[in-house]
């Protein structure tokens, strides 16, 4: 049976694990960290820094943002990703050679995760690029909510075939408003039914198939006044509605866009009040550890279902994989700037 974990993820320092750090990690409300930049040097050095991670609390899910593009913490020693509109557009000159391309890339970036150390990264992006938001722009599949959908699908089996679990973002859509989310409070006053025809489009296709969702920092005051991930609205249709059986992770609580919602511990309470399973509390230390003493006696059970269960590949072995080769020749091209062949 799978043990419940804390519901909390939090963040640490730098590229090692201190001691004051590793006492935290052993709080039971803890559940989660997430790796950020800082914390990476390269390849090698995150795989050790998660064996250090696993020293304390061989259960905790280990998570970070590699994306491709902009948002990619690991950057030496792995595949270099390109942003995923380039798979857009490779998708708008050749549906299937666009779809094929995503499988591969989600399955080569599972396996190098995996390699790594980690269970989850927080991929795919399911934003439908509207030209607006600077935040989202070229992270995103495109600007057909059709084509993001059969996108994130293919990337996301990609990613169930090395084993790793798929969470998708940023519910219901933060491609349709200019501001940004970490710095602000976006306000979408689209109608609900032009969000359900366009931005929700990928998250109704994938719902069955995701095991993570991730909600915005975005109110979209025509269905509810709250932010998404504060808003039990939004996530009872996401469950209901959508079908949605799988892991709810709010975004950042300590993001600018998170603040409406009051203190750290009103923060916490929001997002679990709203149907959240698991709470990101990163980039301030003190607010971390405020929620850390107030779900001291919490668990969830849906987070420890993402955890990689299967033996981890060596990073070294993977070029020994044809498959691995070919797609990473692709993408590295990608990123380049380049047109694949």
């Amino acid at each position: 049976m799978t043990q419940p974990l804390g519901p909390v993820m939090l963040d640490l320092e730098g590229p090692s694990l201190g001691a004051t750090e590793a006492r935290l990690l052993r709080e039971p409300a803890v559940g989660g960290v997430i790796l950020f930049a800082r914390n990476v040097e390269n390849a090698a050095q995150v795989s050790r820094l998660c064996a250090e991670i696993r020293r304390q609390r061989p259960e905790l899910l280990i998570a970070i943002d590699q994306e491709g593009g902009r948002v990619q913490r690991i950057r030496q020693g792995v595949t270099r990703l390109p942003p995923m509109a380039r798979l857009g557009e490779r998708f708008v000159d050749s549906p299937q050679e666009g779809a094929s391309l995503a499988k591969d890339a989600g399955w080569l970036l599972g396996m190098e995760m995996a390699a790594c150390g980690l269970d989850i990264t927080f991929a795919p992006v399911l934003d439908v690029d509207c030209g607006l938001s600077s935040v989202i722009g070229d992270r995103s599949f495109g600007s057909d909510p059709q084509a993001v959908a059969i996108l994130g699908e293919a990337f996301v089996m990609g990613l169930h075939e090395a084993g790793m679990a798929a969470v998708g973002k940023h519910f219901p859509g933060h491609g349709g408003v200019a501001a940004d989310s970490h710095v602000a409070l976006p306000v979408d006053e689209r109608p609900l039914a032009e969000l359900k025809a366009h931005d929700l489009v990928p998250f109704t296709h994938l719902a069955g198939q995701l095991d993570g969702v991730m909600p915005a920092h975005v109110i979209y005051p025509d269905f509810d006044a709250r932010p998404a991930g504060f808003s039990p609205s939004w996530l009872g249709m996401l469950r209901e509605s959508l079908g949605f059986k799988g892991c709810i992770f709010s975004d950042d609580l300590s993001m600018r866009g998170a603040h409406e919602a009051g203190g750290p511990i009103e923060r916490a309470e929001a997002a679990l009040s709203a149907g959240c399973d698991m709470l990101l509390v990163c980039n301030d230390r003190d607010a971390a550890r405020e929620v850390v003493a107030a779900y001291a006696g919490q668990q969830t059970r849906r987070p420890a279902k993402l955890r990689y269960g299967r033996a981890r590949p060596e990073l070294e072995a993977l070029v020994a994989l044809n498959r691995w080769r070919r797609t990473h020749a692709r993408l590295e091209a990608l990123a380049d700037g380049g047109v694949d062949s």
